[in-house]
């Protein structure tokens, strides 16, 4: 048996880890370069102790009994979840050797950990999944000054007391140098996207009849999804509704509101809820459809944020109709058009000029599917992702070359939860 290159524990409490893609593609790619992980998250439905797909992989759960749905039970819940890591890490330590810890936010409480390992002498990475003060601006209507000013403070504090900082792209590589203080060496950007081998992809004419706008995501109050539909009704007056429907595919709080909109607006012939796919279903759709929509709005969060939505549009050589926000600029380029603002009038129009350019959308669809594959799938990650370990575990693998993506044609295919929209 191959010794272990260091032992890596892995901190993630807002999903059960086997709900969360970015993390198992982080321990499947520590697991192909030689480390050993064990991950601390909340306990799922199946009381799992070792992560689908893994080799060893091991999870040493906790129950979650709290839920916040507003600012005390939030605080509570995030009180709890720190006291139960805390404990499942302190006896890890007691049982065998830690090597690093690295603590996935939301919430950013974990740096209370950072303190713990930095006087062990051990790394302390913060993996930055959302921008927990943005996150909280957006879902309010009235933010509390105070509790913004704690958010950022805890925000600060993980950022500052990390040995290292992965951002998802870099707008939160940016903020953690400016807003953070964060020494640039010590941020690396590892971005969210399936492997090239985890996307059903192939290149083929798109079928003959109706053609289909699809939404792949969380529907919730932040995503804007209510656009979409009202840009249905939209297009219905811009080309009538004998060539097109809208799919919306996926869940979230607002998807019963949704349902009585469309149903309201007479719009139940054109707009079809899928609700959540598993893995070969949301293929076959985004295989199948004509174009996708992100109607995102252009909030401070939406803006600086990577929906993962867009990567698995762009995977697929889907063109997009998009707000015109930096971070999907920055992800989609040339396979999107994009809108200022996601009004319903401004979606329509740009959705009725790409169902009527056929020429249009063969080139978008020939950039997007290049810009997955040449640089923003998970095996090009990777590489970045374990390039960091060894240099904070100080390990040099036989055989490892820095120029060369860590498992690249090797990664399992991981069971996907692509309805979860992550930043």
């Amino acid at each position: 048996m191959t010794e272990s290159r260091g032992h890596v524990v892995i901190v993630v409490v807002n999903l059960p880890v086997e709900r969360d893609r970015r993390v198992i593609r982080e321990c499947l790619a520590l697991e192909e370069a030689g480390y050993q992980v064990t991950v601390i998250c909340p306990r799922g439905p199946a009381g799992l102790t070792t992560l689908p797909g893994s080799r060893s992989t091991a999870i040493r759960s906790f129950r979650q009994p709290l839920a916040g749905a507003g600012v005390l039970s939030f605080a509570f819940e995030f009180a709890w979840a720190l006291l139960a890591v805390t404990a499942r890490l302190l006896g890890l330590m007691v049982r065998t050797r830690v090597d690093a810890v690295q603590a996935c936010n939301p919430p950013d409480v974990f740096w209370v950990l950072a303190l713990l390992m930095r006087a062990l002498g051990r790394p302390f990475v913060f993996d930055h999944h959302d921008l927990s003060p943005e996150l909280y601006e957006c879902k309010t209507d009235t933010p509390n000054p105070r509790v913004l000013a704690v958010l950022r403070w805890f925000e600060r504090m993980s950022w500052r007391r990390a040995t290292a900082v992965v951002s998802t792209n870099e707008s939160y590589r940016d903020l953690a140098i400016s807003r953070g203080g964060v020494d640039p060496d010590k941020v690396v950007v590892v971005r969210n996207g399936p492997a090239i081998a985890e996307v059903a992809y192939t290149e083929r004419p798109r079928p003959a009849g109706r053609q289909t706008i699809v939404y792949l995501g969380v529907i919730n109050p932040q995503d804007h999804v209510e656009a979409a539909v009202l840009a249905a009704e939209q297009l219905i007056g811009l080309r009538g509704a004998a060539d097109w429907k809208l799919v919306v595919a996926g869940d979230g709080e607002c998807l019963p509101g949704l349902r009585e909109l469309a149903t309201a607006r007479k719009l139940d012939d054109v707009v079809e809820f899928r609700g959540w796919l598993e893995a070969d279903e949301v293929d076959a759709l985004l295989n199948s459809a004509t174009l996708a929509i992100q109607p995102d709005p252009p909030t401070k969060m939406a803006d600086l944020s990577t929906m993962a939505k867009t990567v698995e549009y762009v995977a697929r050589g889907l063109p997009v109709v998009a707000v015109d926000l930096l971070e999907t600029r920055r992800t989609a380029e040339g396979a999107a058009l994009y809108v200022p603002s996601g009004a319903p009038d401004e979606l329509a129009k740009a959705l009725d000029l790409l169902l009527s350019d056929s020429a249009a959308r063969t080139t978008m669809s020939r950039i997007a599917r290049a810009r997955f594959v040449d640089q923003l799938a998970w095996d090009h990650q990777a590489k970045s992702y374990i390039r960091l370990w060894d240099r904070l575990l100080r390990q040099t693998r036989k055989g490892y070359k820095s120029d060369s993506p860590v498992g690249r044609g090797n990664l399992p295919v991981i069971p996907r939860d692509t309805n979860q929209s992550v930043s």
